[in-house]
């Protein structure tokens, strides 16, 4: 049921009142004023009026919590209406807690036709009481205001703009330091200053505006809710925080396009249309991919396919826009330009829903798709429409009145009914068109729409909505629908299935088979690569079925539980669109394509990876940011009981068998092995596609050079996971990003230019290393000759040695650089430009340019001379010393690393 408003006791936090309007698809007993004395333990009702009438609004007076106002309302949503209003509502007030309750009149509306009420009392003056109402009657309508605490009410303002579209809005807040301060919510944002005779507008963010919190102690500082999000002032509504700092959006559908990265596409809910990435490149933020594609917040949205800069965007009352993104140009084509507005359906000609299908056809983009109770089809580009069916739905007139009643109208198009709600053409046979209506019809045609057929499922409930129709890619004839019927008080679940064009339908949801009876589906989609894999969108989650619909099962994963709108299965990823948190992705399927019954017998089992993709796409985030797509290799593998007292191993192999990487749950730092995280269960672990990074000392301080994993080129790999004594391999096949120019071999050039200058880093810091130890070693054997009471020449010896061992090192490595920004102080040395090369190198993705060869020849001769330095001070200089030693009977001799 829907929650109007909470009221909570300042000093006693568990004693909680709600008014509940309750469901309001049907008639039912949850309406009216709930109350909770143990913190919402255990529930009474204390204001019932009927079935059909629920509370919408309450508020307490802070200064005596025993007095709550209640703004009783009858209202009722049909798939076709709005039921706005009756006899039975009106302003009730209860002066013991919620014990007993009385209409109020004293000049306030209290009889005839009363719609939705919104009411505040004042934390200032308990006297000072707000309402604003809606009624039948024009001299009736409008802002009220008590000065004795609702004995006695006048009318202070009778402005529409306070009232209009009122079973949308209707809200109204008291200052919390002014008793002649009132602010009230409607398509603007309203505030009085001399107790509500007059409003005058404040700018929000959003329009579409319906809550308000104001800080109890500073009436400057409150957070506002509209349709676009919620917005924070503390200057009292002068300027506003962004609605964008949390993802609300309330998505229709989801489309995708054919780019690599492919981008989502949806219409939002008082919002634009939107187009998003899967995946961000690099070196830019996620709103600078963003952008509308025409349209508005209730259409579909159709993408061509070999060009995803021309988009066909849904929009009210059969609006359709073609815009062409490269040249900046947009056109409305919609099919008959008739207003909508204050019609009834029957006088409309062609019934688009606010939410009307649009469609290219997946054999010949050129030719477009609109649905109205008619399918209509354009073969150019919307300059033209032509009919292809008769009317696909009931057509049945009781339903074709002006919603809206008794008070307001309320013609949006999203009661428009009798209307075409699902269409597709399938995309493995020409001119096979399917059909579902929002009142309970399927149809189809085999001939491009000369001829229909009604299929409409024998259990279709009367009425029901066809939200979705997905045809399978597996055999012909095979398609799957998804049926709702909430908006009549059904929230049972339907999914129907056929195999033979809708000759025979089969129902895949009983309310017993894993999709409870009250979570209703809104869409169902077949996966592309696993046949009977089914993923199931409701109103509250995600489910999965792996045997064509038999079972069924939740699959939230870290999903929030949320109204499910819309699913696509595209490359391998499930794409998901949400009401009230945007979409998501979930990537990589590929798990799922390889699961089956016997793999649950399996202790240890490595999935085959999909093909990898060397890419510069971000793999950053910060605040507001969507969470980024894992970049790389993702490796899936299952680790049964037991195996936690394993030592578990994943190695990445080139395609010659030889180890490129190791991760490991127990790690050999000397073996360049790095730490691998498993658990219980399944278990994703994503390769970046880097191999092991140059040696390095400990602690050494490079400027503006990576210094990490070499970037490994496309070709063949395998995965090999090792656990325990089970040891399992899997090939991995590594491409390039689609969109590039460069080739295969431009990436391995890029590869074993990158791997040269690698070595030739790792040659400089292991002589660095080198060249430490024999200095530790020497200064140890001087410390040991002199406590001995050797000779002082060895003590000298050693002193002349390491001086020689100083200065080699210091044009190895900047030996005066111990924090990041140092090295802009202490100019580089040798070892850090090698770096330097490397980095530029590694992430070229392409040939390296000619001056990289020539850079690297040049630090090649330079690091020789120091390298032969080294060789030549350990084959003459440190052999001299060591017979030294001996002929001086130290027994002891200096031995370099290796």
């Amino acid at each position: 049921g829907q929650i109007g408003r909470i009221a909570i006791h300042p000093q006693n936090p568990d004693l909680v009142y709600v008014a509940a309007l309750g469901n309001p698809f049907g008639k039912n007993e949850e309406r009216g004023v709930f109350r909770s004395k143990d913190g919402g333990k255990v529930w009474e009702k204390v204001l019932f009026l009927n079935d059909s009438t629920g509370a919408i609004d309450l508020v307490m007076d802070v200064k005596n919590p025993r007095v709550l106002y209640a703004g009783m309302w009858r209202a009722e949503r049909k798939s076709w209406t709005m039921i706005d209003g009756g006899d039975t509502g009106g302003l009730y007030k209860s002066t013991d807690g919620g014990d007993t309750w009385e209409k109020l009149g004293g000049g306030f509306p209290d009889s005839g036709l009363i719609g939705k009420i919104g009411v505040a009392v004042s934390p200032v003056n308990s006297n000072r009481v707000w309402a604003v109402v809606e009624t039948d009657v024009e001299t009736k309508g409008g802002v009220y205001r008590s000065d004795d605490a609702g004995e006695t009410w006048k009318r202070v303002s009778r402005d529409h703009k306070l009232r209009q579209r009122a079973w949308y809005y209707n809200h109204i807040f008291a200052d919390t330091k002014n008793e002649n301060t009132v602010y009230l919510c409607n398509v603007d944002f309203f505030k009085s200053i001399d107790g509500g005779s007059s409003f005058y507008d404040i700018d929000t963010p959003h329009g579409d505006n319906h809550a308000l919190w104001i800080n109890p102690n500073f009436p400057d500082y409150m957070i506002q809710g509209n349709d676009g999000g919620a917005n924070v002032s503390f200057n009292g509504g002068k300027t506003w925080s962004s609605i964008y700092n949390q993802p609300t959006a309330e998505m229709y559908r989801v489309t995708v396009d054919n780019q690599f990265p492919y981008r989502i596409y949806g219409a939002q809910q008082d919002n634009s249309t939107i187009s998003v990435p899967s995946r961000n490149a690099s070196g830019l933020t996620p709103y600078q991919h963003w952008f509308a594609v025409a349209g508005g917040e209730s259409g579909h949205i159709a993408v061509d396919p070999r060009n995803p800069k021309i988009v066909y965007s849904g929009n009210y009352i059969g609006l359709i826009d073609r815009i062409d993104l490269a040249r900046g140009h947009e056109r409305n084509v919609v099919a008959y330009p008739q207003m909508h507005d204050g019609l009834a359906g029957r006088d409309i000609k062609y019934r688009f829903q606010w939410n009307a299908p649009i469609r290219l056809s997946p054999h010949n983009p050129d030719v477009l798709y609109h649905c109205s109770q008619y399918v209509h089809k354009s073969a150019d580009a919307g300059q033209t429409w032509q009919v292809i069916s008769p009317d696909l739905t009931t057509n049945n007139k009781k339903y074709q009145n002006i919603p809206g009643e008794p008070i307001q109208h309320d013609h949006t198009g999203v009661e428009l009914y009798t209307t075409i709600f699902a269409f597709e053409e399938s995309p493995y046979e020409k001119g096979v068109l399917w059909t579902g209506s929002d009142d309970g019809l399927v149809h189809i045609s085999i001939d491009a729409g000369k001829n229909w057929k009604n299929i409409t499922p024998s259990s279709m409930p009367k009425d029901g909505t066809v939200n979705s129709i997905d045809v399978s890619p597996h055999s012909k004839g095979r398609a799957f629908i998804a049926v709702h019927k909430y908006r009549e008080n059904n929230f049972k679940p339907y999914i129907f299935f056929t195999e033979d064009y809708g000759t025979t339908w089969k129902l895949l949801t009983d309310g017993k088979n894993g999709i409870p009876e009250n979570h209703f589906v809104r869409v169902v989609r077949e996966d592309k690569d696993k046949k009977g894999l089914l993923y199931a969108g409701t109103e509250n989650g995600m489910y999965i079925s792996f045997d064509e619909g038999k079972n069924w099962q939740k699959f939230q994963l870290n999903l929030p539980i949320t109204p499910i709108t819309d699913l696509a299965v595209h490359e391998k990823d499930l794409v998901v669109a949400t009401q009230g948190r945007s979409f998501w992705i979930l990537d990589d399927l590929t798990p799922l394509h390889q699961f089956s019954e016997a793999l649950k017998q399996t202790n240890v089992l490595l999935f085959k990876p999909r093909n990898a993709y060397k890419t510069q796409f971000s793999n950053g985030r910060s605040a507001n940011f969507p969470d980024p797509a894992p970049n790389g290799a993702s490796i899936y593998f299952y680790l049964g009981k037991g195996t936690e007292k394993e030592t578990i191993k994943i190695e990445i192999l080139d395609k010659t068998e030889h180890i490129v990487k190791v991760f490991s749950t127990k790690p050999d730092r000397e073996k360049k092995e790095q730490n691998l995280s498993t658990k219980i269960g399944m278990n994703r672990f994503t390769w970046n596609l880097t191999g092991t990074a140059p040696e390095t000392v400990e602690n050494a301080v490079f400027s503006l050079a990576y210094t990490g994993g070499i970037a490994m080129p496309t070709g063949k790999y395998y995965v090999r996971l090792t656990v325990g004594k089970i040891v399992q391999k899997q090939e991995l096949q590594i491409l390039k990003n689609p969109n590039w120019t460069v080739t295969d071999e431009d990436l391995q050039a890029q590869f074993d230019l990158t791997n040269e200058i690698k070595n030739q880093l790792s040659d400089c810091h292991n002589a660095i290393k080198r060249l430490r130890d024999v200095r530790d070693q020497l200064s140890q054997v001087a410390n040991r000759a002199t406590k001995a009471g050797f000779d002082k020449k060895i003590e000298s010896k050693v002193s002349e040695l390491k001086t020689k061992l100083n200065l080699l090192e210091e044009d190895l490595i900047q030996t005066r650089s111990e924090s990041g920004q140092d090295p802009s102080n202490y100019p580089s040395k040798i070892d850090d430009q090698i770096a330097y090369l490397y980095s530029v190198v590694n992430f070229q993705d392409a040939k390296p340019t000619q001056g990289c060869y020539q850079r690297l020849e040049d630090l090649k001769k330079e690091l020789a001379v120091h390298l032969d330095r080294l060789k030549t001070f350990i084959d003459t200089d440190l052999k001299a010393f060591n017979e030294m030693l001996n002929k001086e009977g130290v027994n002891q001799v200096i031995a370099p690393r290796r």
